[in-house]
Parts: structure tokens; sequence; C-alpha cells
């Protein structure tokens, strides 16, 4: 999503294209996800396709999973890490505390109930020409240490305003950086000369969308299983769960059908009440991908059934992978 930028920063002056005008790319979260779980077969074993690597890799993260502790939310200083969010040293990402941490039940019955017992959403009773979009990411790019041990990669945030033909605009702002685990938040701090500088301040661009077609998805159960790619398992669902989350603004009964339909795919396990990463209440499923050493986390509103958050985890070692938070969704006739 900040490629462009990110990559400048981090090459300054060696730049080749320095001062070349290169338009942000509009990737995503979910394709940022999506490179997390790129995987290719190499003699019968799985192993992680190369992504560009300067030292860069796009969107490889990873969380502590089940690790008793509470999320930090954005912009509020951490207790425990000097500077905290917004400060040039960064952050130390935290993993969500879940209320089930070991044996969680399947998730069907619980999103079912979630699913017959949610109320309006503020924007339920709103109009206007554009869907409106805030959201926080992690991970595009990472950059990793020359031993491939120490990793950090910028917090991004961007805000979208887009009609139902797809033309609008967005607006990118790099954030603090932000790591994985404390090892490699130390590592930067002790080589200064390696560790990326977070960007300039002045106000991010307008950046103008270009038309395309937008299909809102409907209450339908058959379209919406089709549409989550449910045949493919509990891991695709989240993805494309987060996707819909992210481009459209979901009305209650479609939210409510997206709740069924999860419950009745196999492999979800109930979390119980969660803290997402901006502060907020919640109710998370999640699902293990041991064969890919991943995991898929949903943080739902317990009031509305709106997604609040999504993340991929690395099961071992337990580390961030990438996640995305949906700050805000609304109905706007104003862009800016």
């Amino acid at each position: 999503m900040f490629g462009a930028e990110r990559t400048r920063t981090l090459l300054g002056p060696v730049d080749p294209a320095r001062n070349a005008a290169v338009a942000p790319p509009l990737v995503s979260a979910h394709e940022l996800i999506d490179r997390a779980d790129t995987t290719e077969m190499v003699a019968g074993r799985r192993r992680v396709r190369p992504t560009r690597r300067l030292v860069l890799t796009a969107g490889t993260l990873a969380v502590a999973v089940g690790a008793v502790a509470v999320l930090q939310p954005f912009d509020r200083p951490s207790p425990d890490v000097p500077g905290g969010p917004g400060s040039t040293a960064g952050s130390v990402l935290m993993p969500v505390s879940y209320q089930f941490d070991t044996d969680p039940p399947e998730a069907g019955p619980q999103l079912r109930a979630l699913a017959g017992k949610i109320e309006d959403a503020e924007y339920d009773h709103l109009g206007g020409r554009y869907m409106y979009h805030h959201t926080k990411v992690w991970g595009d790019p990472v950059m990793t240490s020359a031993d491939g041990r120490h990793q950090v990669a910028f917090a991004g945030e961007t805000k979208v305003w887009q009609a139902a033909d797809g033309t609008g605009s967005q607006i990118n702002r790099q954030l603090e950086p932000q790591y994985p685990d404390q090892g490699s938040r130390d590592y930067w701090q002790r080589n200064p000369d390696s560790r990326p500088a977070v960007g300039a301040t002045a106000a991010p661009a307008m950046i103008p969308l270009p038309p395309m077609e937008l299909t809102p998805p409907s209450a339908d159960p058959s379209r919406l299983r089709e549409l989550l790619k449910v045949e493919y398992g509990p891991g695709a669902a989240s993805k494309e769960v987060n996707t819909l989350y992210a481009r459209f603004v979901i009305p209650r009964a479609v939210r409510a059908q997206i709740l069924r339909v999860l419950a009745d795919v196999p492999g979800f396990r109930w979390r119980g009440r969660v803290t997402d990463r901006a502060g907020r209440d919640g109710v998370a499923v999640t699902f293990d991908d041991r064969e890919r050493n991943a995991q898929s986390l949903l943080i739902f509103d317990p009031k509305t059934g709106e997604l609040l958050a999504h993340e991929r985890l690395m099961l071992s070692p337990v580390r961030i992978s990438a996640y995305q938070v949906i700050l805000d969704a609304a109905w706007t006739d104003r862009t800016g």
C-alpha cells in the first residue's frame, strides 16, 4: 500500500529512481495478507516463495498466539517501550489476549448466536455518495536484517472515499516503525544507520481512484458462500471477509448472514472476548492452518457484528504476520 514511498525512504540517496514521479500503488490489506500466505513446493517440501530482498521482504509477519498480553491501542504510549507509538524508535507489536486461550470451542454456535442478536450500526441509518473507510495496517514492506533474524516495518494509515462506480479518492500516510519482537527493536536501536527513518510529516496527497466495477454483497446465503470462497476453507474465507469489509459498507442483514456462513465453515474456533489494536472490545474467532504454520484471526464488534480487525499470525515461532484494523466505515457525501 505504501511500497514506493517506503522503499524510497529505505534506499535514500542510493535510490536510482529518486527523481522519478511514481504514484503509490493501490495494494489492499487483503493482498498484503495474501503475500504472507504465498508458498511453493520444492522437492516435496513447502517453502516460502522468495520475495524482493535488498533486505526487503513484503508481507512476512507473525504474532504471539495465545500469549497473555494486552494490546496497546493506536496513538497511545506503550508503558514498557521507551518512546511508545509515534516516536522514531517505534513500538513492539503485542499479541491479542484471548479469553479462551487453550482448548477453544468450535465457533459455529457462538457465531450463529451473534448473528441473531446484532444491532444496527450507526451507518445503517445514514446515506451518502461515498463509502468511507479508515484503516491501519502493518507489514508492507518488511525490512529484514542481513542475518534474517530481525524485522521492522512501518505502520500505515489509509483513508478511502469510493463511489459505487469505483471513483473517489484515497490518502496514504506512513506512521511509525513497528517490530514483531523486542529483539528486532533492540537490533535497530543498536544499528541506527540501518534503521529506517520516519517519512516526512507533510500532509499526504489525495490520490484519485479510477472507475471500477463494484458489486455490493447481498444477503443471499449461496451468493455469500461463493463470494467468501468457503469451499477453500476458513483461511480463504477469513481473507475474503476482510476484503468485503475493507471495500464495502456492509448493511445489518448482510453482516448477520456473513456470520451465519462462517458458522457453517469447519475449522473456526471461538476465542471469546478480546481487545483489538484500537482498544475496542470485540469477540474473536481463529483458524489454525498447521500445514502453513499460520493462524487467521477475525475480530467482530459484539453489538453490530462489524469486522473490526483481521490478522495473519505465525504459529511457530510466534510473531506477527500481517494486520488490518478497520477504524471507521461510513457513508458520506464529502471526500477529504
